[in-house]
């Protein structure tokens, strides 16, 4: 697989205009790691506004317990998860991931693997793919791994820094080899790029209010 080279000083000013414009985003809102790793496996293809609102139904219902939620019937556990999209899907994928956790002897146990083998045993559970492992050790297990997903190859890909199209696992190597391996640096910069994505560098850019314009190609445009 061909190795991205990211130009660390320009990848350090994008973080830094970032954070100036929009400021610390406390990025992942959750009472627990399970509760984050809930929000993982929902947030797959759904606006997040719906992830809140099913995950708001399983705390008035005090659901949000692997123990409890372990124990669910899969249609009991998909009449929780009605906000969000495909709910039966996302319920027997919600399951599979919850009973991993169980099984596996929850946070403690897992904390104490190392970051490539927590990884593939994310990997090698019903329904998680590379971004959703990733979000989990970033924001739960607050390991320095670095998620893309389709705001950063927006953002990127404009930008002329990173190829949009590259394979995920190229487009993270590229952030760890360039970046100081730092989650909490790591999970500031992710959601940063989330938010200028939604906001800023839309589908349909407003390039007028970029705080990136100077250094976008489409910006400069």
């Amino acid at each position: 697989m061909e190795r991205l080279v990211l130009e660390r000083t320009r990848a350090e000013a994008v973080f830094t205009r970032l954070l100036d414009t929009h400021g610390p985003q406390h990025w992942w809102p959750a009472d627990t790691p399970f509760e984050m790793m809930v929000g993982a496996v929902l947030t797959q293809n759904t606006r997040w506004q719906n992830v809140e609102r099913a995950l708001e139904r399983l705390r008035t219902a005090e659901m949000l317990n692997v123990h409890i939620m372990a124990a669910l019937p899969l249609d009991v556990l998909a009449e929780y998860l009605r906000p969000v999209g495909y709910y039966n899907l996302k319920a027997r994928r919600l399951s599979a991931f919850t009973n991993w956790y169980h099984d596996s002897g929850g946070f403690e146990t897992l904390s104490g693997l190392e970051t490539g083998c927590l990884r593939e045993a994310l990997l090698n559970v019903s329904g998680i793919g590379p971004e959703t492992a990733d979000d989990i050790l970033l924001y739960a297990f607050y390991r320095p791994v670095f998620v893309i997903d389709a705001y950063t190859r927006r953002l990127f890909g404009r930008l002329g820094l990173l190829p949009a199209a590259a394979a995920y696992e190229q487009l993270r190597a590229a952030f760890e080899a360039n970046l100081s391996p730092d989650a909490g640096r790591y999970g500031e910069y992710h959601a940063l790029i989330v938010a200028h994505a939604k906001h800023v560098c839309r589908p349909r850019p407003d390039c007028s209010t970029c705080c990136l314009r100077g250094e976008c190609r489409l910006g400069r445009g």
